[in-house]
């Protein structure tokens, strides 16, 4: 897909972080692309409307219904029954169902109780359940159960989101890491073959002995080395970075060889990641994602609860439908005529129920223990890392005046040498502390650059309105 990285630094020359070239790729650039058009976030969204589809089957419990029921026997010229009843039905809230029916029944074996007036017979009524099913019912409890899934869903895609995002932001650190380190060889490396010419010409004209230039050569294969192995990291960060970036119908974007990371890092990431004005002191712990999606699913078990209770309550049902032959004449609809019914049952022992009820009870009890014990956890991870990058800063400016004071002795030692009052393996020595002492110092801001990384992740920080 090499080809298609002409399409992607035009793209990025579009966004609001503008940079000096078109061949940086800034950790504001990346994390944009990242949040458009990865497909971990894209199916992030897809939780979103799972729950939404969710919430429309359980808004369907309360669907209007029209049921139609017609049978009819007819046996040697005899017609023995038929049968037409259609029925309108409107559940509501509460286990109430309002009902309107129409019968028209003819024939020679009807049953008497079927039997009708010549044009039909039309009722209007009311279904209630009067204890179970009343104050919590299965169609009521699972729309408010779908409602809360609904807010929970939100809050499980911005955890979703906001650990792709902070995977993300890590590989670019990595990424940085790497090309600093290669940057490091790369300039030592063009000074040990400066000095390993030197050598040569000045033994070359006797005023150095051999074992010096076995000595140079010795330290030039040792950077070339170096470079080696840091080009090998270099290449594979840049192969997993290209893992997250994505163009927007779907296609993987491989970065070419001329893309480098921005190396303003350290000053820029507070920024990015809106960490800028955080007080971890005033955090509201109660508005994390994590704590809000185990709330929500305390909540929906509350309802199950609450219907396991109801549950344990026996089933009456009462009927009541007004009959009449001119249903379009309002006052023909009284308490002369009507059509009732009642119906209780109640299991004897409630083994089903009360089990129900302690599997619920158990739930709910596992989810308030999740909840402490994540919100404590949250408080000790956010702890931790704020003094991990209050010691990553200290460290930061030892190892920083650490480089600045072995630069100092390189080139001291180097005078020195060009004096001929030290030797070429004094120099090597003192390089070769340099490099240690600089790889260690990208090492500890690679540190404290992922910290920060991970502070961003645990509170979850993200804002992920915009996509």
């Amino acid at each position: 897909m090499k080809s298609i990285f002409s399409s992607i630094l035009f793209l990025f020359s579009s966004l609001v972080f503008s940079q000096d070239s078109l061949s940086v790729l800034s950790l504001s650039e990346y994390l944009g692309y990242v949040k458009s058009f990865h497909p971990i976030v894209k199916q992030a969204n897809l939780i979103v409307n799972e729950s939404e589809a969710k919430l429309m089957k359980s808004r369907g419990a309360f669907d209007p219904k029209l049921e139609v029921d017609y049978s009819r026997k007819k046996f040697k010229g005899t017609e023995y029954y038929d049968k037409l009843n259609s029925t309108f039905k409107i559940p509501t809230w509460y286990g109430i169902e309002l009902k309107g029916n129409f019968e028209n029944n003819t024939g020679d074996y009807l049953n008497p109780e079927n039997t009708v007036p010549v044009d039909g017979l039309y009722s209007a009524g009311v279904s209630v359940s009067l204890a179970r099913g009343f104050l919590a019912n299965e169609r009521m409890t699972v729309l408010k159960q779908s409602k809360l899934y609904t807010k929970q869903a939100l809050a499980d895609r911005r955890l979703l989101v906001n650990n792709i995002l902070f995977e993300a932001t890590k590989t670019y650190f990595n990424w940085l890491q790497a090309y600093n380190e290669k940057q490091v060889y790369e300039e030592f490396l063009e000074n040990a073959q400066m000095r390993f010419n030197g050598v040569k010409k000045s033994y070359a004209v006797g005023e150095m002995p051999a074992i010096d230039t076995v000595e140079a050569r010795i330290s030039l294969n040792n950077r070339k080395l170096g470079l080696e192995k840091s080009n090998i990291k270099y290449i594979k960060s840049t192969l997993e970075l290209s893992n997250f970036l994505w163009l927007s119908n779907d296609i993987p974007v491989e970065l070419e060889a001329s893309v480098t990371p921005a190396t303003n890092a350290m000053e820029i990431i507070d920024d990015v990641l809106n960490t800028s004005q955080l007080d971890l002191e005033s955090y509201d712990y109660e508005s994390h994602p994590k704590l809000q999606s185990l709330d929500y699913k305390q909540q929906s078990l509350t309802l199950e609860r609450r219907l396991k209770r109801s549950n344990l309550l026996p089933v009456v049902d009462l009927q009541y439908n007004f009959l009449s032959q001119t249903p379009e004449e309002w006052n023909t609809f009284s308490t002369d005529n009507y059509k009732s019914g009642l119906s209780i049952v109640f299991p004897l022992f409630l083994r089903k129920e009360r089990g129900d009820l302690k599997l619920a009870n158990i739930k709910l009890q596992d989810i308030k223990f999740e909840i402490l014990n994540t919100s404590l956890s949250l408080k000790n991870k956010v702890n931790g890392l704020s003094q991990e990058i209050d010691s990553y800063k200290k460290q930061n400016e030892y190892t920083l005046t650490i480089v600045s004071d072995y630069s100092e002795m390189l080139r001291a030692e180097e005078r020195k040498y060009f004096l001929g009052e030290s030797s070429l393996f004094l120099v090597n020595s003192r390089e070769s502390y340099l490099i240690d002492a600089k790889l260690k110092a990208i090492q500890i801001e690679n540190d404290y650059l992922t910290t920060k990384a991970s502070l961003f992740n645990v509170l979850a920080i993200s804002d992920v309105s915009e996509y």
